[in-house]
């Protein structure tokens, strides 16, 4: 029992030590050309970059795509489920229609669209000059046919939603009782989606990327996500064609000189995989153009003289999750069947014990700040009535003891309402210098009030392996922590529903149910009806704690002096093809 205690105190010291090493930065100050800054005024991050000259020809950029891990290789907006295989789609395909700052469509991308008067019935028509990259021209029937691809039973993706069926005919295909869908009509370069009802997401959330038809039509459905023509050989519309792909590592770009915007201001790119623990060097060395740069390493970014820094608040947010269940995929739905963390007691008790305003003053200098909700800030409908969970042992403490979560044998850890022991696998990922450090910090704050909480295994877990423990539903893992990078719609049922194969948590829930439905059906064409509602929900949320929302975030990437075009405001941060470079060789 004294050895058990023991190693606890240890525990706390070590952490301590990280978290204060971590810290250290926050009450120094360092210099940058000539100007004393104490701490980051993220408010005053740049959007744009500042280099405003012409483009040379013939330029070529490289791109870091930060990760410790090699991307997937799912080369498609369709299949993908990781950031770092969207990171790439980004530079060869796109999506139909542009988005303007607040998300909403707009007509200046690949399409225009329109919108009946009782609002159910979406048309869109394609711009005559939007081509494949193989010359064949971008029709209505292929974005039917991705509606095709994802509203199949062969379908192995995670896309197809309840905006989706509410699309006419599209559930009695879904069901194999059509071979079409009755709601999609096609005439060239137009297509039209009536849906059952009216849906105010259809302005922001309606699916408008297309499959290549022709290319693509060979391949059966079930075999499509594993298929060189999507992993090898991927062709796009945008304004770059892959040229060649090292599995994993790199991909060379060439410009398209038919994209429908006109041709682009560079005509290669590089992306290759870069760890987070180099970026800074690589920066610095010109080794890549354009690199994310995450909090733990922005001191070092902030003294390069040969890049700026752009920032803005990210469509994100970190999260605590619990096992609650497992998703059946014979039904199509989660099922929340877990019991250990059936007790919201317990998984508030576990909110309570955790200091994220710490954490984001400390470990990540103030450019991460707790989260309030899963709605992130950068959104109206984000409901500011609701406060972040306190740091608050006391309460924890109580609740634990409350739901019978007591140390029954004076071991200084609570064992189970039934007297057993209690332990809890926690899966982090690993990535950055904090990553171990911050989940080490979590472990004791919750072990400080009597959770016997582990590193499941031990160690961290690489992207790729921590997903595939998420999406197999392994019950190696109790609790988890992730993060969320958000869609521009803010219709949250692709993460949150019964039916959503991203609902990590499996939380199931009438009231979840009633409210999502509620979230996009016709009376939420009125706005506030629709805030009201959103608000509703986001309380449902903080309550039932299915998971715990932790940190906020300002997302920032690195951009060499030599790079002019690149803008990473809302709906632009993607945009290549205005991005060019002013000199043949990255600054040093």
């Amino acid at each position: 029992m004294k050895i058990k205690n023991y190693s606890k105190v240890l525990s706390a010291l070590a952490i301590s030590s990280l978290l204060l090493a971590a810290c250290s930065d926050d009450t120094s100050t360092k210099e940058k050309k000539g100007k004393a800054v104490e701490q980051v005024d993220a408010s005053k991050f740049p959007a744009v970059t500042s280099n405003k000259g012409k483009p040379i020809e013939g330029g070529h950029l490289t791109y870091g795509l930060v990760s410790d891990t090699p991307f997937e290789g799912i080369l498609n907006k369709v299949f993908y489920q990781g950031d770092p295989d969207n990171q790439v789609i980004t530079f060869f395909d796109e999506d139909l229609l542009d988005t303007d700052e607040d998300w909403v469509f707009t007509n200046e991308g690949a399409a225009t669209y329109e919108i009946s008067e009782d609002n159910k019935t979406v048309s869109l028509t394609i711009k005559d000059n939007v081509n494949w990259h193989d010359g064949k021209p971008v029709t209505g029937a292929d974005l039917e046919y991705a509606y095709l691809v994802m509203g199949s039973k062969e379908y192995k993706g995670v896309r197809y939603d309840e905006q989706m069926a509410l699309i006419e005919g599209m559930e009695e295909y879904h069901e194999g009782k059509a071979d079409s869908i009755s709601g999609i009509k096609v005439d060239g370069k137009k297509i039209s989606f009536t849906f059952k009802k009216a849906n105010p997401s259809v302005k922001t959330g309606l699916w408008t990327y297309p499959l290549h038809k022709e290319y693509l039509k060979d391949v059966a459905i079930g075999d499509l996500e594993s298929s060189d023509k999507i992993r090898k050989n991927p062709i796009g519309f945008g304004p770059f064609k892959v040229k060649k792909i090292v599995q994993g590592e790199a991909v060379e770009f060439e410009a398209n000189k038919d994209y429908y915007r006109g041709a682009p201001k560079l005509d290669s790119i590089t992306l290759k995989v870069i760890n987070p623990s180099v970026v800074v060097k690589s920066l610095e060395n010109g080794d890549v153009d354009v690199a994310e740069v995450s909090a733990d390493y922005y001191d070092q970014a902030d003294k390069l003289e040969n890049i700026e820094i752009l920032g803005k608040v990210d469509l994100a947010y970190t999260y605590i999750g619990f096992n609650l269940g497992h998703y059946d995929k014979k039904k199509g739905e989660n099922v929340m069947d877990n019991p250990k963390f059936q007790d919201k007691r317990l998984r508030q008790a576990m909110a309570y014990s955790i200091n994220n305003e710490q954490v984001g003053e400390k470990m990540y200098k103030g450019l991460r700040f707790p989260a309030n909700s899963v709605i992130t800030p950068t959104f109206k409908y984000n409901n500011k009535d609701i406060k972040p969970y306190e740091y608050d042992p006391e309460k924890a403490k109580k609740l634990l003891d409350e739901a019978g979560y007591k140390d029954t044998n004076d071991d200084g850890l609570r064992e189970d309402p039934d007297g057993k022991e209690f332990k809890i696998n926690f899966a982090s990922m690993s990535g950055g210098d904090i990553a171990e450090p911050l989940t080490k910090y979590y472990i004791q704050q919750w072990q400080e009030v009597g959770l016997d909480v582990q590193m499941l295994d031990g160690r961290l877990h690489e992207f790729n392996s921590f997903y595939d423990l998420l999406k197999k539903d392994s019950d190696k893992v109790d609790i988890f922590q992730a993060a969320w990078g958000v869609a521009s719609d803010p219709d949250p049922s692709g993460i949150w529903s019964r039916q959503a194969q991203f609902n990590y948590t499996r939380w199931v829930n009438d009231k979840n149910d009633e409210l999502l439905a509620k979230g996009i059906s016709e009376e939420a064409f009125d706005d506030q009806y629709r805030v009201d509602v959103y608000n509703e929900w986001q309380q449902l949320i903080h309550d039932e704690v299915p998971l715990i929302p932790t940190l906020f975030r300002y997302t920032m990437t690195g951009v060499n002096e030599r790079v002019t075009g690149y803008d990473y405001t809302a709906g632009r941060q993607y945009q290549w093809f205005d991005v060019g470079v002013t000199e043949e060789s990255a600054k040093k």
